[in-house]
């Protein structure tokens, strides 16, 4: 089933106006200076609740990248689709800096060799769905009357990183319910540690903002 349903999506739902959606969708690169001006404007312009959501973000990449994901691909290592199967289209944007040329410039289409097994690999969690399905349940907590929309772009990126032959679809599925889920834990546990700590240490803040997260 989850072979199939990669080669059904690597392989026959795929056109040229596809592959250029999705290989900028997988690529942090391209969004990355968009990405710090939308930080920099919330840390200006944001005020508690958007300087909270900045600290609370940093927390969450730093637990969902840097522990869950990393320590996962070692307890897991499972290989990637073009380490065991012929024929995947590898689809990625062209090595150019800045990475926002490169989604304008012609796409690196590879096919993955006949006879290339490994043992192990990197694909199990997926770091691209974990992060951004971690940082659309932020936006959904902190700004619910549109931070739900984030999910979309969250379930896009994550549909991508099965087109361009990066991980298997079990892999994406599960990595967006990991990053949820931590994501959410680190909002609870942060809220009570503000609950307890915050009216000690920062009583004139707390008094001001007695939650973390506008009930």
């Amino acid at each position: 089933m989850d072979q199939s349903l990669l080669l059904i999506i690597n392989r026959e739902w795929t056109n040229s106006f596809l592959d250029r959606v999705m290989a900028i969708s997988s690529s942090l690169h391209f969004w990355m200076p968009l990405l710090v001006l939308i930080g920099i404007l919330v840390l200006i312009f944001g005020g508690f609740r958007g300087r909270t959501f900045l600290l609370t973000f940093a927390l969450c990449i730093l637990v969902v990248d840097g522990l869950c994901v990393n320590f996962g691909k070692r307890i897991f290592p499972r290989p990637r689709p073009p380490e065991v199967l012929t024929e995947i289209r590898e689809v990625d944007l062209v090595g150019k800096k800045p990475a926002f040329i490169a989604g304008f410039l012609p796409l690196k289409i590879e096919y993955s060799a006949p006879g290339v097994i490994a043992t192990g690999g990197r694909s199990f969690p997926s770091g691209h769905t974990a992060n951004n399905f971690a940082i659309a349940m932020l936006l959904f907590v902190f700004y619910r009357r549109w931070g739900w929309l984030y999910f979309i772009p969250a379930t896009i990126v994550a549909y991508s990183r099965i087109y361009v032959g990066a991980h298997w679809p079990s892999d994406v599925l599960v990595s967006a319910f990991l990053g949820s889920a931590v994501s959410l834990l680190i909002i609870i546990t942060l809220q009570a540690f503000w609950k307890n700590f915050g009216k000690r240490f920062l009583p004139s803040l707390y008094s001001a903002h007695p939650h973390l997260i506008s009930p």
